[in-house]
């Protein structure tokens, strides 16, 4: 049983018990010094969406007022009941600490907070802590069951119907939401939304030079353009690397865009291009890891200086590789 959970802010809220199953749960809020939170950079600013669950066995409905900081005490309620209360970000939290801190898992704080961007998390605003770590799942068919749900993540069937106040084999609707205890998200997204997906390209020094989305056209000015990557300059002939493992399926040269380029395809829908190369350093069909060369920084195509351009495509299309790239 967590009988202690530190570091909380609360306010008061309005707690309605929706699951027969559910006697009562007490919340006492102690004073305590709450400066052991982790503190960091990396984790830093948007409103986390808050995502409810209406299978939840206790919906929490909070109303806040002036909040204190302090640390939780349950009373000896069972660790399997669901129940959920609020945590007020504060400047330094990152969501890593934090599930250390109330006893989760990452994927917990991300799936149940429905949080894009583990580095964009908001001081002031909430998160809903749930009293058991696990994830949101929704119902991909009709005629699921929490048995069957179980066993796509290999949890406890019979945990997973009693922290959703249902029988283990009770059929569920397509677009149903449910909480998994214990289950975790696959390793490709987590990785994606801690920004731990790509390395970087480049591994010496350089600096952002252009950024991903609508820019002024270095190249016809009062014009507005979109630009499909990052680019990263740096000197001519640094080695250029994959930011992921991969086959690579084109090498061009003499593209009156991209100059001498290379493209990888990776796993999950993900392919990756480099650009403006002085030369290439690999062929198609070869398969590179994250230590292969591939290229050299350069300047061909529509360039005005030494640099790698680099894009990010998911599926077919662009999205923005800096959330994606590692900065470890």
């Amino acid at each position: 049983m967590r009988a202690k959970l530190k570091n909380v802010v609360l306010g008061t809220a309005c707690v309605l018990c929706t699951a027969a199953l559910v006697t009562a749960t007490t919340l006492l809020v102690v004073n305590h010094n709450a400066n052991s939170t982790g503190k960091g950079g990396l984790e830093t600013s948007v409103r986390p969406d808050l995502l409810i669950s209406g299978d939840a066995a206790l919906s929490v409905e909070s109303s806040f007022v002036p909040f204190e900081e302090g640390e939780i005490i349950t009373d000896d309620a069972e660790d399997h009941v669901l129940s959920y209360f609020s945590y007020r970000i504060k400047p330094g939290d990152m969501v890593s600490v934090l599930a250390q801190e109330f006893d989760l898992t990452q994927d917990t704080l991300i799936s149940v907070n429905n949080i894009k961007s583990s580095r964009l998390i908001h001081p002031g605003e909430y998160l809903r802590i749930p009293s058991m770590p696990g994830i949101l799942y929704t119902v991909k068919k009709d005629g699921e069951t929490p048995t069957t749900v179980a066993e796509k993540f290999k949890v406890d069937a019979a945990k997973c119907a009693l922290a959703n106040n249902i029988s283990a084999e009770t059929e569920l609707t397509k677009g149903r939401t449910i909480f998994v205890p214990d289950a975790r998200m696959d390793a490709t997204t987590l990785a994606e939304i801690n920004g731990d997906l790509f390395l970087l390209p480049i591994r010496a020094k350089f600096y952002y030079s252009s950024w991903y989305g609508w820019r002024n056209s270095p190249f016809d000015a009062g014009r507005r353009s979109f630009h499909s990557g990052i680019d990263m300059a740096c000197p001519a002939w640094t080695k250029i690397y994959p930011a992921m493992a991969g086959t690579v399926t084109y090498v061009g040269h003499g593209d009156p865009t991209y100059g001498n380029y290379v493209v990888v395809e990776h796993h999950s829908g993900y392919k990756t291009l480099y650009g403006h190369m002085v030369q290439t350093n690999t062929s198609a069909g070869k398969t590179v890891t994250t230590d292969s060369v591939i290229g050299y920084v350069g300047s061909t195509g529509l360039s005005t200086g030494n640099h790698l351009h680099f894009t990010v495509y998911k599926n077919g299309k662009t999205v923005n590789p800096i959330g994606l790239l590692s900065t470890k």
